[in-house]
């Protein structure tokens, strides 16, 4: 019997949920009955009840008292030797993302890229499976027993290699539950993580971009004085994913003169959003965030000025990661085609000059994904990744746009046509070693 996209959208979000439930059994990070009964409530429930889409912005949030120290996941367990190999939880959760990446993602990419939307049923399907728990702890309705970077490039990768756009939507909200987890009090952990991780988390965006050129996200023009107990915001942020329909904002701004990240919610006067699209990225559905005589109260500043550049420093990682994941897609397409298509009387792969460009495709996406778990390896253990991000970040602007443009090239006439995927990879990865925030490990 014939079904709609919809449904079969619908199903294979279920069916992931149930996988990863019975994947998730005998894990030793779900021994934990805590974190055991949170997973298989955000998985679960997908097979039992019909997705809704998201909730109109507007959404109120209950100023909460929390109790005692704010929590926090613990750092991960450093390990004897080098090892960059995951864990059998991370890889439990890759197969998850991977497979939520194939079966839901990648099938609804080019209807998201034309119509600068991600799918009702494809935002329900990835907050059933629940990854945008991966960087809250247990005891705040998370997944997470230990905060780790490398899970989280590693889920972002895969999502990426489904597509960077939808996988930079369903994500953003998990970077803002994450800088909550890891920078907020006890209050603002309180009143905002139950909501982002509850049945129905609303959208959410971390917003550091600045639409000027040489913008230094060190260096924010948007700046904030401190009032008596609130603080005034002014400035204007850039290519804010799903900002026309977010519900909470996390922006960074300097706040008298330190750099300071910032809750600010939709509602607040002197809060307006404009359409930003972009050339990649359509999925996320990019705005501005003008902020003209914003108050917010002081509690709403979330962390300290360090946490601020271990924000900035994570979102770059958290960038580099996806294009990791783009970078394979191009390359499994491109490896594919190469050794079919063929001319005169032979494939295209067989040509020096194919192969080599081929084979040098690999090689950088090869040596980024090295840099990338490195870097992340480091965060995970408490040590000084800066230099590692930096590669990251380097590579991934100069390599990685290569890697795209090279897959449009492979194809001819039809890497130009929307026909096939190159074209909007090819987009996505010129804007991955541009952007900051948005993305969070």
């Amino acid at each position: 019997m014939a079904t709609t996209e919809s449904t079969s959208l619908a199903d294979k979000g279920q069916r992931l949920g149930l996988r990863l439930i019975a994947k998730a059994g005998g894990l030793p990070g779900l021994k934990d009955p805590k974190v055991r009964a949170t997973v298989e409530r955000y998985l679960y429930k997908g097979a039992v009840t019909s997705f809704r889409a998201q909730t109109a912005a507007g959404r109120a949030f209950a100023k909460k008292k929390g109790s005692g120290r704010a929590a926090r996941t613990a750092p991960a367990r450093p390990r004897q030797m080098f090892d960059l190999t995951p864990t059998e939880d991370q890889q439990m959760i890759q197969s998850v993302a991977r497979e939520l990446a194939d079966e839901v993602v990648r099938p609804a990419a080019k209807q998201a890229d034309a119509e600068r939307a991600v799918p009702a049923e494809v935002r329900s399907a990835a907050a059933e499976v629940g990854l945008h728990l991966i960087g809250v702890p247990a005891e705040l309705d998370g997944i997470a027993e230990e905060r780790s970077a490398v899970t989280a490039v590693l889920v972002l990768e895969e999502l990426a290699r489904g597509d960077m756009g939808i996988a930079t939507a369903i994500m953003a909200p998990a970077a803002v539950a994450t800088a909550i987890a890891s920078y907020g009090d006890a209050d603002q952990q309180a009143t905002y993580l139950p909501e982002l991780t509850g049945e129905d988390p609303p959208v959410a965006a971390l917003a550091l971009m600045e639409p000027q050129p040489l913008f230094d996200p060190l260096s924010p023009r948007t700046t904030g004085r401190t009032e008596g107990d609130e603080v005034v915001l002014d400035g204007v942020k850039a290519l804010v994913p799903g900002a026309d329909r977010a519900e909470l904002f996390v922006v960074s701004a300097s706040v008298d003169g330190q750099p300071r990240l910032v809750l600010v919610e939709p509602g607040t006067p002197g809060v307006e959003v404009e359409d930003d699209p972009a050339m990649g990225l359509r999925a996320a559905r990019t705005s501005r965030l003008h902020l003209t005589g914003v108050r917010v109260p002081v509690t709403h500043l979330l962390g300290t000025t360090e946490d601020h550049l271990d924000a900035v420093r994570r979102a770059r990682l958290a960038w580099s990661a996806t294009a990791v994941g783009t970078g394979q897609a191009v390359l499994d397409q491109v490896s594919q085609y190469v050794t079919e298509r063929t001319a005169f009387g032979e494939p295209i792969g067989h040509r020096q000059a194919v192969a080599f460009t081929v084979a040098d495709m690999a090689v950088e996406i090869a040596a980024l994904r090295l840099v990338v778990w490195k870097a992340a390896a480091r965060l995970d253990r408490g040590e000084d990744a800066a230099a590692e991000i930096a590669q990251a970040r380097a590579l991934t602007t100069r390599h990685l746009t290569l890697v795209g443009s090279n897959g449009v090239q492979m194809l001819g006439g039809h890497g130009f046509v929307k026909e096939f995927d190159n074209e909007r990879w090819y987009r996505d990865l010129r804007g991955a070693g541009l952007l900051e925030g948005t993305l969070l490990v």
